[in-house]
């Protein structure tokens, strides 16, 4: 059982002063590099409920995957906060970060590591401030337009892009339109940061998208609700390490 106790949070979209611990120009100077090769994205339905979400997640982390972010669009902020937390505590050790989808100011009651945003989100200026120097943020980005307005941003706004969806998919159905590999390419060779693949992406298809420049692949469905979570996620990890990266 997940309990729902909700700490106050240090800003909101939309309202209330944002809490900074530094300009944005300062925070590419603090943060690392992340791992972006696996990037899971959990999907609560999908898995079987919050409780299936925290096994997926220990499962998937300890079979390769590099990076895990919280995505659950319905419902409350505490359930949200309450998931979040139990997935915290199962990454502890692992070195494997935790970043909440579009819920910038409840990173801190979560402890995560970050935030990643859409277009239609909160702007990464605010969610920079919201998230002071110290935690990631990737922003999605659909088009060569979309990369020239981030590429506008202050110096340390953003530290990596999800690019997608590059195939069409079923797990999120408000997505843009499918990109195409040919797009992605063009993106991940032009961006200034590193760039994770999302949409319609297996097993199948992870050679390709290494191919095109991206850091990595971001998965749903290919592990979230898997018959098998950790044979999953190890075939998608090791054909990802065994594909030629981009020449």
């Amino acid at each position: 059982m997940l309990h729902h106790t909700l700490l106050p949070a240090t800003g909101r979209a939309g309202g209330g002063a944002a809490a900074t611990t530094g300009a944005p120009q300062a925070a590419s100077r603090q943060r690392q590099p992340l791992d972006l090769r696996l990037y899971l994205i959990t999907d609560t339905p999908l898995c079987g409920g919050p409780e299936a979400v925290v096994r997926t997640v220990a499962q998937a982390v300890a079979a390769g995957a590099t990076l895990v972010q919280l995505r659950q669009p319905h419902g409350s902020d505490a359930e949200f906060v309450a998931l979040g937390r139990a997935i915290r505590q199962v990454l502890a050790g692992t070195g494997v970060p935790l970043i909440v989808n579009d819920r910038v100011y409840l990173v801190d009651a979560i402890g995560a590591d970050g935030a990643h945003i859409g277009q239609r989100d909160l702007s990464p200026v605010r969610a920079r401030h919201i998230l002071g120097a110290r935690r990631w943020l990737g922003l999605s980005v659909q088009t060569l337009a979309h990369l020239d307005a981030a590429r506008r941003l202050p110096a340390g706004t953003i530290d990596y892009l999800g690019v997608g969806p590059v195939w069409a998919q079923q797990t999120k159905p408000d997505a843009a339109a499918a990109g195409g590999v040919a797009l992605l390419a063009q993106i991940a060779h032009a961006s200034p940061w590193p760039c994770v693949a999302i949409g319609g992406i297996h097993g199948a298809r992870v050679a390709e998208v290494r191919a095109s420049g991206a850091a990595g692949v971001s998965v749903v469905s290919a592990i979230c609700g898997q018959s098998d979570v950790a044979a999953a996620t190890r075939q998608l990890r090791a054909t990802w390490d065994a594909a030629p990266a981009a020449a």
